[in-house]
């Protein structure tokens, strides 16, 4: 793979580089913010529609990420040889439309329908965003700059639950919904109009484009990349679980209004969370210098840290002790993004960078977004035939222990194939 070669004006300026990156990441906190919002109001929203648990899993997850990975595929192509940054400004406009009508809905149909609709629309948002940041930032710089981008997640998660707790409780779940619609159309449009399209590094050949299949063949080839995307996706569905349960699981067991269980998640998932996000992603680049493994052993030492820790946190009995305890976990589960992202582009050149972001977020959303909110809710309604709301915990530490574990083994697993593939493919990372 040949050297990333100099980006002309104006991206041969860092602070504009920064800015890039800096507004890029504010698009994906409101990708965060709409994606979210609803799991602190699916109590609310559950007593209106009468809903159960399984109802909400499909909400939150599986319908949602169907559509979100569905399109993402033709997205990503797209973002492959068109201007990425109207592909964000667009898809940036549409999910935020879409929820203002979910909050809008007078059915569970109607709200479905309209949660298909944000699921769209932010399927155009990160394919295109990781691409734009590796040709941006160079290889030495990647990690950090994608585990930059990625605490979009956790601020997003941040503004979601702290807004979503509160506004529902002064003035009802809609109303939160339309509150944190309206941004998403600013971003769009300093997108368009203050971003300029960054030209894309040098490829492997000539040949400027490559066939869907070309691109597919090259990722599965990739043993690292096999096992390394089983085991974002299997955190993911650790992380998606408990992202969409926990606000629930505090109602039930440990009374807490969305207020409360606004607050108390906003500073864990959104400021520790932050910290923990960008640190996976540094720490990876720093020690990957001593060994390039570090990138995939950083996401295995999370899980094996987590893993104990959330099981703790669910079965701990009063409220305070269980919210210190999930101060940890909570802060470093999404670790695991930086480094994954920057793997996937380090096997791959410019012009299937979007197609990898893409095919990584497949396995991501379809194992973790889409079976994990809802192997939780079935598994809660299953339990709670006889536990009632204490199946609720249960089916949260299920999910937390089988994902977990078998997420810790694939990265490990990845990371013995990982410097045999880049020296197959003269990727240079010192």
């Amino acid at each position: 793979m040949q050297a990333q070669q100099p980006l002309p004006t104006p991206y041969e300026k860092p602070n504009y580089r920064l800015y890039v990156l800096a507004l890029l990441t504010l698009a994906y906190v409101f990708n965060f913010v709409d994606r979210q919002i609803i799991s602190i109001l699916q109590e609310p929203i559950k007593l209106e529609f009468g809903l159960t648990d399984t109802q909400l899993g499909v909400l939150n997850g599986f319908v949602f990420a169907i559509f979100y990975v569905g399109f993402g595929i033709p997205i990503a192509r797209w973002a492959d040889r068109g201007k990425r940054k109207n592909i964000i400004a667009i898809a940036i406009s549409l999910w935020s439309v879409m929820t203002a009508l979910c909050g809008m809905a007078q059915s569970y149909v109607q709200l479905l329908a309209a949660r298909i609709g944000v699921g769209i629309g932010e399927a155009g948002c990160s394919p295109p965003a990781h691409s734009m940041i590796s040709d941006i930032f160079p290889k030495k710089f990647r990690a950090t700059a994608m585990a930059t981008y990625s605490l979009g997640i956790n601020i997003g998660i941040l503004v979601g639950l702290l807004l979503g707790g509160w506004l529902n409780e002064l003035y009802g779940w809609r109303v939160a919904l339309w509150a944190v619609a309206v941004p998403g159309i600013i971003i769009g449009l300093l997108i368009k109009f203050t971003v300029a399209e960054p030209p894309r590094a040098t490829t492997l050949s000539g040949e400027q484009t490559l066939l869907f299949m070309q691109v597919v063949a090259h990722f599965w080839a990739q043993r690292t990349l096999r096992w390394m995307a089983i085991g974002a996706g299997l955190s993911s569905f650790v992380g998606y679980g408990l992202a969409n349960w926990m606000p629930s699981f505090l109602a039930r067991s440990h009374a807490m209004g969305t207020g409360e269980i606004g607050s108390w998640l906003a500073l864990i998932a959104g400021v520790g969370g932050a910290i923990g996000t960008f640190a996976g992603g540094y720490f990876a680049d720093k020690l990957s210098h001593r060994d390039v493994r570090w990138a995939l052993w950083v996401p295995m030492a999370i899980l094996l840290i987590c893993v104990p820790m959330l099981s703790l946190t669910l079965l701990i009995d009063t409220k305070l002790s269980a919210m210190i305890v999930y101060i940890i976990p909570g802060s470093i589960m999404t670790g695991y993004m930086g480094p994954a992202i920057a793997v996937t582009h380090n096997l791959s050149d410019s012009r299937m960078r979007a197609m990898g972001s893409a095919l990584l977020f497949l396995v991501i959303n379809i194992v973790g977004l889409g079976f994990g909110p809802l192997f939780v809710g079935v598994v809660s309604d299953w339990l709670g035939a006889s536990m009632g709301s204490e199946g609720l915990r249960y089916a949260i530490l299920s999910a937390v222990v089988l994902g977990g574990v078998l997420a810790a083994g694939c990265f490990y697993r990845a990371s013995g194939f990982y410097t045999q593939e880049l020296k197959a493919l003269n990727v240079e990372l010192k």
